[in-house]
């Protein structure tokens, strides 16, 4: 110290008769020094007075050292400006990150956005200033008239819904009101549109000294979302790379498990392959007691509506019949050759062919039914036309009648045991650790992300039945899941029971092989909950609550029973969602779905490039190579 006392005396001072250790310290006295935050202010303040002096052109010589204030001035304004435009940098960044958003915002969201809440100047200068808490947020959700959890400016998401929540009940600042990042959220797991969740964790920064901030949160949200509780965590804690595993389920009609019509086109291409194989024997005793289903169909439901028609009306829809089920689609999923006599499938939506009818939610979440006719949008000044009631031909009628008849006698189907146990022979395929590339998007066989641990996946020997349906459980534990991987498994699994085809097939799609496989809706997709295993032990170690959900069992368990399932239950109901799925997979000729035939994968069209490769529109939403929303969960997309 009395070195250094003596060496600042005398600045600046002479080098050539000091000691090697001695000059090292004079280089590192006199760099350039971080400065704290209350230096800045001064720093400015000297910075524009040595501007100013140096624009003046001060050029008087300091006596005995050859040195004019003009040259150190300069030295000290390039040293104080580096210091200024590192200083600067953080409020360049967030200056640019606020262009860029309003960029979006002006652009795709039209100048509004979900994800971005104004507030002027004075206001945010007139809010008290409150200390952030790094938190868990755990909540719950029916995501019907969503698109999917992740914020973002121009659709309406769950956590959109909920950061308004934050703000309005003081959870977040009006000051950090316009940019989630402000509040680091994070989502433990991703879930896609339409995809529910009965538990799932947010990780943000909130304000949480109000001990009923739970309840004022929860006063600002639809009853579709809820805030189970808030736990304050560790700073460093971030719920999606903290959670070990999920736990999803997914729900579907157990009719799923019925064969394709022996008249559809895979249901021909299905025999005639067991036929030129010589397994037809082997195919018909592994559809076991579904085998004559739609034989008795025809005979019970079927030919009674026909025997009642007109020779000529009769005549007519058998032939309609036939030629929907036989012909090619198009790339839109329409048959080839459409006959302008036939109104809308009464099969899809049991909904008048004058009108239009589509599901989009409410302000406050909530699911709002309208319709649109055909009629031309009436204003104040235009009076509203009379409505023209649109009357069905004979043949018309007695086609929606007929098919109707086969989505009743399919409903009234309940499964048996030797099925459920077909059906979880097949899940139990998926057991250990795999390659499913082909159970995502975007992912090659020797990407090594795409190796995934499934740790059990169970169908409930029990099904529930809800008015004429009835229902399968099932749940999936896994460490990770992939964009629409879950949905594919289920639907790779449900092809391989109703098809009859050998369970090999699922260990044959982790090879190399690219395969398409249709992914199932969904409406019956879950979110059960995530799980914190190694956090919660830290947790406990630290003194803090863990993150378990256990304690609002009841409250989840009739959260599900009234908000999700009811949801689901209503909606298969109105829609036939699964029966408009698995129709679309029986009846487009193509042979990207023959791997399931007895031909197997060597029948079934690959797929050489699924980023180059044209995919007929009516497919990509089946195979969901247009991610229509986001991934189950967010481990890898």
């Amino acid at each position: 110290m009395l070195f250094t006392s003596r060496l600042l005396s005398r600045w600046p001072p002479t080098t050539h008769h000091l000691s090697l250790r001695q000059q090292t310290l004079l280089t590192l006295l006199s760099r350039p020094q971080m400065p704290n935050l209350m230096t800045r202010r001064t720093m400015a303040t000297e910075t524009t007075e040595a501007r100013r002096e140096d624009e003046a052109g001060t050029t008087e010589t300091q006596t005995g050292t050859g040195t004019t204030p003009t040259t150190s001035r300069r030295a000290a304004l390039g040293a104080t400006s580096c210091r200024r435009d590192f200083l600067s940098k953080r409020d360049q960044v967030q200056d640019n990150r606020a262009a860029k958003r309003r960029k979006v915002i002006d652009g795709a969201a039209d100048g509004n956005s979900y994800m971005s809440i104004p507030f002027s100047t004075d206001e945010i200068a007139a809010e008290e200033r409150r200390p952030k808490r790094k938190v868990a947020v755990l909540i719950g959700y029916a995501g019907t008239g969503y698109h999917g959890i992740q914020i973002n400016h121009k659709e309406k998401t769950i956590e959109g819904d909920l950061f308004a929540a934050f703000v309005k009940a003081g959870a977040i600042s009006k000051a950090n009101a316009d940019d989630p990042k402000k509040s680091s959220l994070v989502r433990c797991a991703r879930t896609d549109k339409g995809v529910h969740a009965a538990a799932n964790v947010l990780s943000l920064k909130l304000i949480v000294e109000d001990e009923d901030i739970v309840d004022k949160i929860n006063s600002h949200l639809p009853d579709q979302i809820k805030v189970w509780g808030i736990q304050r965590v560790t700073n460093g804690f971030s719920c999606y790379q903290a959670c070990d595993s999920r736990w999803y389920e997914y729900l579907m009609p157990s009719y799923a498990l019925l064969p394709p019509q022996p008249q559809s086109f895979l249901g021909k291409k299905i025999i005639d392959a067991a036929k030129e194989k010589g397994t037809y024997d082997e195919y018909m005793y592994r559809l076991d007691d579904v085998k004559n289903f739609w034989e008795e169909v025809e005979k019970n439901d079927i030919q009674p509506i026909l025997e009642k028609m007109d020779p000529e009306i009769r005549a007519e829809v058998i032939r309609i019949l036939h030629d929907t089920a036989d012909q090619e689609l198009t790339d839109d999923g329409e048959p080839s050759k459409p006959n302008t006599d036939v109104a809308k499938d009464v099969e899809m939506k049991d909904t008048p062919a004058e009108e239009t009818t589509t599901t989009e939610p409410s302000k406050d979440g909530e699911v709002v039914t309208t319709e649109a006719t055909t009629e031309a949008t009436t204003t104040e000044t235009q009076p509203p036309a009379a409505k023209v009631e649109r009357e069905f031909t004979p043949v018309e009628l007695a086609v929606r009648e007929v098919k109707a008849a086969y989505v009743a006698a399919k409903r009234r189907y309940r499964v048996t045991a030797p099925r459920l146990e077909k059906l979880q022979e097949a899940l139990n395929q998926y057991l250990g650790t795999h390659n499913f590339h082909n159970y995502t998007i975007l992912k090659s066989h020797t990407d090594p992300s795409a190796r995934r641990h499934i740790k059990s996946f169970q169908v409930n020997p029990t099904p529930i039945r809800i008015n004429d349906t009835e229902w399968l459980s099932l749940k999936v534990h896994g460490q990770s899941f992939m964009m629409h991987q879950i949905r594919k498994m289920v639907a790779m699994a449900v092809l391989i029971v109703r098809c009859g085809a050998p369970m090999s097939l699922v260990n044959e799609s982790y090879g190399p092989r690219r395969i398409s496989i249709p992914k199932a809706p969904g409406l019956g997709l879950m979110l059960e909950r995530p799980v914190f295993d190694v956090s919660n032990k830290k947790f406990k170690e630290l003194g803090k609550e863990p993150i378990d959900f256990g304690k609002w069992d009841k409250e989840i368990q009739a959260f599900k029973d009234e908000h999700i399932y009811k949801r689901m239950f209503e909606l298969e109901e109105k829609e036939n969602s699964f029966h408009l799925f698995f129709n679309q997979i029986d009846n487009f000729r193509t042979d990207y779905f023959l791997w399931v035939t007895p031909g197997g994968i060597e029948a079934s069209h690959e797929r050489s490039d699924r980023t180059a490769e044209k995919i007929p529109k009516a497919l990509q939403a089946e195979l969901g190579d247009e991610a229509d929303g986001v991934a189950e969960d967010g481990s890898s997309n």
